[in-house]
């Protein structure tokens, strides 16, 4: 920073609009913006002082000998409580049982998703003898460290097993003397298997340099990264190679499992990704294995920077995405991550560096983007998971809709909590008045007339969500509109500059937050397209509790979707008129998917954040639509839902892996 600008005079106070005010005002108006920022630095000060005196007391408690003392006692009544908590969450005794039928399957997906998926003789022979358009040659670039001789042999054993032949497996050496058996059993290979390339470095340089020194051996026309101890699915490269054929792909990866005691049938965890998600990409290396891309996208620069060792992958797979033109997912669980002490799969406290490594990766990523002035942060879900937060540019108006009809309870504290927890302050509010009779709502109408920034308008007509809000967004008078439900509370006090710092962006167009019921479980979490009985549109994690990591720690980053909650939806305004507003064919439901997927349509993303929080008493102001006029009416909107979105739902929501089942937003496999 130029040491100059901190010697600088303090800037007299210019007013936003640009307008010429006396000096007397000009003095007044700085005045209240210099109390608003001590009010608020205050404010943060204060809780800084709460946090710290909490602490305190937390770690006295702690540290006293009977508090250690009874450490048994409290962990067998913890246990009990939760075994009552999993009782109550699954509702009765048939919950639990759906609990234990839950576990049942995903064991027996894991044996499913393993040996049970290998190809059998007739499948081998028939994919052995695809002839493609475009047989391309793969190189597979494995770097060796000390490679124990079992891991080393079953390693390249898996790519010795695949279906697709066209491949070398380009090995480079970093062991020591004392595991001089690593070159001895590849020259052993290489000999008998003349795919089998091998180097024995001078120096071990690391996983980055030592995979650049694997690079130079290769020939293929595309790359493929392969860990040394890890395996492959035997049809890995045949699905690849057919990506390449049939989706013009030119950076391909798959599904993958973590496994232990040597067997893929004992896995750990199973990860079933979304297609190509580039705010999912940002926030954690979720594409990891296995990767295989085109020669060209190196283009003359280098495969890993050695400056992000550790995460080396995650800046490799950022760089060359934004390069490709078809990033394609492969929706099979095609590799295998063995976990044992000391690799990353067994936790990243194995390799502490890798953190600041992905840290670095993804802010030199963002760089590129044009962006500045960002902060990464770890999340509670995992170390290399994180929370980007982006700096909001100016201070632009939003417009706050929010429709009502009577409930005035509901509608003070929904605009109460935007007044007194908000800390982003250029907004307004337009409430939309829809036929309310109630003395209680004008009487509370007319007490808002006295806030400059609220106005209510009035929506004549039968109801109809999409036309009100569009009525209300037609009076809005700032830059972005925020669809809100009257039944919301605020509860994450910088909610509008979490939604603003992506809706700002310029690929993005609905950003929705993280919705509550009263109980604290989840109500929306990004919506998935298809899921549900209707088949048109769920909400993952529904019900989940407020705590929960969410599958894939997906409840602890923001992340692109398919559609977002029109009960906290912010939007470019000019966005909103592009896109038509809402569709008024959908009086009561899916107009907020719907009006999501014509933005996705448009080329925008749709971005989910859990940082924005509020809760949301869903169906207080106008009920469920379960029976008589209004379930036919929902059975209406949703027919007419599938019809006109057909062939989007025939494709499937990209960012919910078909793996998933469509039953239920628990992310339970269709297994």
């Amino acid at each position: 920073m130029d040491q100059n600008k901190n010697e600088q005079k303090e800037e007299p106070f210019v007013p936003k609009d640009g307008a010429v005010l006396p000096e007397k005002d000009y003095k007044e108006a700085y005045e209240q913006e210099h109390y608003k920022s001590t009010y608020l630095a205050g404010r943060v000060a204060d809780l800084e002082d709460k946090v710290d005196d909490l602490q305190f007391k937390l770690d006295r408690i702690k540290n006293n000998p009977f508090w250690k003392a009874s450490t048994p006692l409290r962990k067998g009544m913890h246990f009990c409580i939760r075994q009552v908590d999993r009782v109550k969450n699954c509702g009765s005794i048939g919950g639990v049982m759906t609990k234990v039928k839950y576990k049942a399957n995903e064991r027996k997906a894991m044996k499913h998703y393993g040996t049970e998926s290998f190809p059998s003789e007739e499948e081998r022979k028939a994919q052995e003898e695809t002839v493609f358009p475009k047989m391309v040659k793969i190189s597979i670039l494995t770097p060796l460290w000390n490679t124990p001789e079992n891991f080393l042999r079953e390693m390249i054993g898996s790519v010795q097993a695949q279906t697709y032949k066209n491949w070398e497996l380009c090995l480079a050496d970093g062991s020591d003397d004392a595991h001089s058996y690593v070159g001895q059993i590849c020259r052993e290979l290489a000999e008998k298997d003349k795919r089998i390339c091998y180097k024995k470095l001078e120096k071990n340089e690391g996983i980055a340099g030592n995979t650049n020194q694997c690079l130079t051996q290769a020939t293929g026309e595309f790359i493929g990264l392969f860990d040394h101890d890890d395996l492959l699915h035997p049809c890995a490269l045949y699905e690849y190679v057919k990506a390449i054929n049939e989706k013009n792909a030119d950076y391909v990866y798959c599904d993958e499992a973590t496994f232990k005691n040597g067997d893929i049938n004992q896995m750990i965890t199973m990860h079933f990704k979304p297609d190509y998600a580039i705010d999912n990409l940002r926030a954690n290396n979720y594409i990891c294995h296995f990767s295989v891309f085109s020669r060209e996208l190196l283009d003359g620069t280098q495969l890993f920077n050695t400056k992000f060792d550790g995460s080396q992958d995650h800046d490799m797979i950022l760089r060359l995405t934004d390069r490709a033109g078809h990033v394609v997912h492969v929706p099979k669980l095609l590799y295998y991550w063995r976990w044992h002490p000391g690799s990353v799969a067994s936790g990243i406290e194995a390799k502490p560096y890798a953190i600041e490594s992905a840290r670095g990766a993804v802010a030199d990523h963002l760089r590129k983007h044009g962006f500045s002035h960002f902060t990464i942060t770890s999340t509670r879900a995992f170390e290399t998971i994180f929370k980007i937060t982006y700096e909001i540019i100016g201070e632009p108006k939003i417009s706050i809709i929010i429709p009502n009809k009577d409930h005035v309870e509901d509608l003070r504290r929904c605009i109460s909590s935007i007044i007194e927890k908000s800390t982003y302050d250029n907004y307004e509010i337009v409430v939309v008045e829809n036929n309310s009779e109630t003395k209680e709502i004008f009487s509370y109408y007319e007490e808002l007339g006295n806030n400059p920034s609220i106005r209510v308008v009035t929506y004549e007509g039968e109801f109809n969500y999409s036309a009100i809000n569009n009525l209300g967004a037609a009076h809005a008078a700032g830059d972005y509109v925020l669809l809100l439900n009257n039944d919301t509370q605020v509860i994450t006090v910088n909610w509008m500059e979490e939604l603003l710092m992506y809706a700002q962006r310029s690929d993005v167009g609905a950003v929705g937050g993280k919705l509550y019921y009263g109980d604290k479980t989840i109500q929306h979490a990004g919506i998935v397209i298809g899921l549900g009985a209707h088949r048109t549109a769920g909400h993952t994690h529904y019900r989940q509790k407020r705590e929960n990591l969410g599958y894939m720690g997906r409840l602890c980053y923001a992340q692109d979707v398919s559609a977002v909650t029109g009960a906290c939806l912010l939007v470019k305004k000019a966005l909103y008129r592009e896109a038509g507003g809402l569709d008024e064919g959908f009086a009561v439901s899916l107009n907020d998917v719907d009006f999501c997927l014509k933005l996705r349509k448009l080329g925008y993303l749709n971005v989910f954040t859990p940082f924005a929080e509020l809760y949301h008493y869903e169906s207080v102001s106008r009920g469920l639509d379960t029976d008589g006029d209004k379930a036919a009416r929902y059975n209406e909107e949703s027919a007419r839902f599938r019809e006109k979105w057909k062939e989007l739902l025939e494709a499937g929501d990209p960012y919910y892996n078909p793996n998933f089942t469509l039953d239920k937003s628990d992310y339970s496999l269709r297994v």
